[in-house]
């Protein structure tokens, strides 16, 4: 057969194959579609042009088409439609398909996918991949996603969804937004900073594990994230407190570095509000202790992060100034929850090991026995500390601008 008789054929089976498309019902087409999708899987551009003999993007164009009218109603078929979608925007090359896709209203269309309620986890975690494939492929395409109200659509995904593949997703999206983006950088900035509050854990840690990826290529930290931050001190999850510690250390080189010291001293001694502090918990005291914890856990954290700041001269001079001993003394008396003890002990051990002078401002806050326990095995202290040295602590007068020169510490 010669090369045009091989064209003619080629053509003539792509025609046949738009007309069975166009003919048929929803069922036929989801076959079509699984067909498509088993055989062409992983294809270049070129490839699939060579295949459907120049006819992919005809082909593209009715699948497009079909997913817009159809998406609404909450069809098994949009997850099909959105993988063969996939086919061309992931083929290596397919710069036109995306650019074809885009110009048929793809991105608005991808976006609404997102917020439609009928929608699966599975289906919405495809949706916000292709969406990501089309922000890797161009700049403008990124704008274009941030111009469609992406942003918060893309946000809304990741704090409202319980699917692990969702959330991810979402998060890579984000911070693909955020990247090389500069003229909606600061927006996806502040969405993440709203999304700190939200009621999933494992969002919390995406969201500022996210923010730390985004806030390195800023140059300027707002204020308004102090507060949201100290928050999530009080998660009972250890990883939201790792991540949540790890952007206030990133934080601490910016310009609000003032503000976030002054704060998280202040978590130290937490507020009465509402708080039964310093009492044993006997049972009818149980709920009240029990709608404690959240505080007392900020209390330990805030106290471990404070010890990895000091790590810094600068900045454990800085918490000297701000009458950080005297708060740590504070601290070890919440005999309530015992690792806020220990993060303090652990804390004010390191600056007694930096800035020797303090020795004795510490023996007099916490009385000559307890000073040698603590001296020995400052992570077991709390073991030792009776209601009468709880008194002590709680009552300490430490002024480590008395007496001290910080700089010649």
């Amino acid at each position: 057969m010669s090369t045009q008789e091989e064209q003619r054929e080629a053509i003539g089976r792509v025609m046949r194959f738009l007309r069975e498309w166009d003919r048929g019902d929803g069922a036929a087409r989801s076959r079509i579609l699984n067909t498509f999708i088993a055989q062409n899987q992983g294809k270049t551009y070129y490839e699939l042009e060579a295949d459907l003999a120049l006819g992919a993007s005809l082909f593209l164009a009715r699948l497009t088409t079909w997913m817009r009218l159809t998406y609404m109603f909450g069809t098994a078929s949009v997850g099909l439609q959105l993988r063969a979608v996939s086919v061309f925007l992931s083929a290596s090359s397919s710069h036109q398909y995306i650019l074809e896709f885009l110009e048929d209203g793809g991105v608005l269309t991808l976006l609404d996918i997102l917020g439609q309620r009928d929608i699966t986890e599975e289906d919405r975690a495809e949706a916000l991949r292709l969406l990501q494939t089309i922000s890797t492929a161009s700049p403008k395409y990124k704008e274009m996603i941030c111009e469609s109200r992406g942003v918060g659509a893309v946000a809304e995904c990741l704090a409202k969804s319980h699917s692990d593949d969702t959330q991810e997703a979402a998060q890579v999206l984000l911070e693909t937004l955020a990247r090389g983006n500069p003229q909606y950088q600061p927006q996806v900035y502040d969405c993440l900073v709203a999304l700190m509050a939200s009621s999933s854990p494992k969002a919390q840690q995406r969201v500022v594990h996210t923010l730390r990826t985004v806030q390195s290529e800023l140059k300027t930290a707002h204020p308004s994230i102090v507060e949201p931050l100290l928050n999530m001190l009080r998660s009972l999850r250890y990883e939201v407190q790792d991540e949540a510690i790890g952007l206030i250390l990133d934080l601490s080189q910016y310009e609000l570095r003032p503000v976030l010291l002054s704060r998280l001293v202040a978590l130290l001694k937490p507020s009465k509000n509402g708080v039964k502090l310093h009492q044993m918990p006997e049972d009818p005291e149980m709920a009240k202790l029990t709608a404690s914890l959240p505080v007392f856990v900020q209390q330990g954290a805030a106290a471990k992060a404070i010890r990895l700041l000091a790590q810094s001269s600068d900045i454990s001079k800085e918490l000297l100034s701000l009458q950080v001993v005297h708060y740590l003394l504070y601290a070890m008396a919440t005999r309530e929850h015992n690792d806020a003890q220990i993060q303090a002990s652990l804390a004010l051990m390191h600056f007694v090991h930096t800035y020797p002078a303090l020795t004795e401002h510490v023996r007099g806050g916490m009385g000559s026995t307890l000073f040698v326990i603590f001296m020995k095995n400052p992570d077991t202290l709390h073991a030792h500390i009776d209601e009468i040295q709880a008194e002590m602590l709680l009552s300490n007068k430490v002024n480590t601008t008395k007496g001290l020169e910080i700089a010649d510490c």
